[in-house]
């Protein structure tokens, strides 16, 4: 066997705010068609080894997040994604869509305008404007539950809302932590704590969907930016980005406490200063929240998946 034998697969990323999305263009493994959530299946069950492959090291990294670029199953749709990370696989990703608008713009794909993504877990649309920003119109998002009580051994009684904003979220609503680059390590910590007390206590999200995400939120020093927050993803790497679904899930909440109202802009800063715009609209009761942001192809490659290599399908835990 020769380095001829390997396999090879192509690959552009791009980061959003900071937080990397790396869109798998060809090489990929054939799932099929279908609706997103059942090549999602096929995804997980028949090839989990080339999702580690993509964006564990050596290759990729913690923080890494992959797109798998599929046919759509409705030929009106531009693409369909499979969004994915470290550890297993998102049902939406806001800051990955962005990335892949952005990706499929630089492959000539798409052209500025509305395009329908699909997605595991719904269709969304997303708009390339003519100046290269991105808006992602979500899914409906909600708040399940408020002000929930998680005892945390170190911290003691923490309170936080339950929402859903394309992944589930556990929203901190009082912590006295500094939300700085210089206190990643204390905000990582009590955010993994909390996550891992949300799983021995069992508080879920529907249907006992686990709550892998965990959100910190206080004031921003930047003019007129509402919100700064941390948010630590399921395989405990934190957003660069403001994170689209994180923010998704917090205008459900506060949309359900009467803090904001239908068009209103919102401005939410992620922990490295970078600034997602968004907004909700409201339809037969649903809070369906827009996102606006930018990405930036930073590099077109070919990964080589050599089966010599002991380390072919990345390093995991």
């Amino acid at each position: 066997m020769t380095a001829g034998d390997a396999q090879r697969v192509r690959v552009i990323d791009s980061h959003t705010g900071g937080e990397p999305t790396r869109v798998v263009f060809g090489g990929g493994p054939d799932l099929g068609g279908g609706p997103l959530a059942e090549r999602l299946d096929r995804f997980r069950i028949q090839h989990d080894a080339f999702r580690s492959a993509v964006v564990n090291e050596p290759r990729g990294s913690d923080v890494m997040v992959g797109a798998l670029l599929c046919e759509p199953a409705d030929p009106a749709s531009a693409a369909g994604v499979i969004f994915f990370n470290n550890v297993g696989y998102l049902g939406m990703c806001g800051h990955g869509t962005i990335g892949l608008v952005a990706t499929l713009s630089f492959l000539k794909r798409i052209e500025p305008g509305a395009h329908r993504i699909e997605t595991p877990v719904g269709t969304v649309s997303a708009v390339l404007h003519s100046n290269g920003e991105v808006t992602v119109n979500n899914i409906a998002s909600y708040r399940l539950a408020t002000n929930v009580e998680v005892d945390v051994p170190h911290y003691g009684k923490v309170f936080g809302d339950v929402a859903w904003g394309g992944n589930w979220f556990f929203l901190v609503r009082e912590q006295t932590l500094e939300l700085s680059l210089q206190n990643i390590e204390s905000l990582t910590n009590f955010t993994w704590a909390i996550r891992q007390a949300l799983r021995q206590q069992k508080i879920t999200g529907t249907g006992n969907q686990e709550i892998d995400h965990v959100e910190l939120y206080g004031p921003s020093d930047l003019p007129s930016v509402n919100s700064k927050n941390f948010v630590l993803c399921p395989g405990k790497a934190y957003d660069r980005s403001p994170c689209g679904t994180g923010t998704s899930a917090k205008l459900a909440c506060l949309y359900a406490d009467g803090k904001i109202r239908e068009g209103e802009i919102w401005k939410q800063e992620s922990i490295v200063g970078s600034v997602f715009e968004a907004s909700i609209s409201v339809r037969d009761g649903k809070v369906y929240p827009s996102i606006k942001g930018s990405a930036f192809v930073n590099s077109e490659a070919e990964l080589v998946l050599d089966p010599r290599d002991p380390f072919c399908m990345g390093i995991r835990a």
